[in-house]
């Protein structure tokens, strides 16, 4: 579903290249659960930001269902792949529906409004987090905790075959990390997603991950 070949990422700043890591070749499927693992600073960030469209590769390509990520558009991008980052996300009065609902947005009509199926989509991934009883809260009241799951659902709402999710545990207690981890290894076995998460927890993660790739110093990658 996603295939790397010789991939530098990194970011570009007046003219120069700043490479990050380099020498990537990766093939992921449907229906994987994958760890990205590595330390602080090694570029786990980068890549998938890379894989997401949010960063242009340096060099080397990335494609998805053998259709190179550049030729889609950001709405067929958005179709496809969906992310969760750990960065604190303003409300601007937003409740932890309209949140959620925005995973939506790819597929609304021109009027932006929500269907009874979207409705139901976005009922259902609040469901899956306990998210529910929050609906009507504002996101700016929530604790780092209950907003980090609010991300999460709306990735889920955004129904895309893929999801990335950075640091998704970061604000989370121990039993919610396990809760997260046994729905995304659910989503990939019933619904056959590929699924990539980025963590420092291995010792969370090797329950639940079918695929681990570890960047490390030197460009050093062990895909297992």
């Amino acid at each position: 579903m996603i295939e790397i070949t010789n991939l530098e990422i990194g970011y570009k700043s007046k003219g120069k290249h700043n490479s990050v890591f380099k020498g990537i070749n990766l093939t992921l499927n449907a229906c994987d659960l994958v760890g990205l693992i590595g330390d602080n600073g090694i570029g786990k960030s980068t890549l998938l930001k890379s894989m997401t469209g949010n960063l242009v590769p340096l060099a080397g390509e990335i494609k998805i269902n053998n259709t190179p990520s550049s030729k889609f558009t950001a709405q067929q991008l958005a179709q496809l792949l969906s992310i969760v980052v750990t960065e604190k996300i303003g409300g601007f009065n937003l409740t932890v529906w309209d949140v959620v609902a925005t995973g939506r947005t790819p597929y609304i009509n021109i009027f932006g409004k929500l269907s009874t199926e979207d409705e139901t989509i976005v009922t259902k991934a609040l469901e899956q987090l306990n998210l529910l009883p929050l609906k009507d809260k504002l996101i700016d009241e929530l604790s780092d905790g209950q907003r980090q799951k609010v991300m999460i659902a709306k990735s889920l709402a955004q129904q895309t075959p893929i999801i990335v999710l950075d640091e998704p545990t970061a604000f989370l207690d121990h039993t919610s990390k396990h809760q997260l981890f046994s729905i995304l290894k659910k989503l990939c076995a019933e619904k056959g997603k590929l699924i990539i998460v980025s963590s420092h927890d291995l010792e969370l993660m090797k329950p639940y991950i079918n695929r681990s790739v570890t960047m490390a110093e030197n460009n050093s990658l062990e895909v297992k």
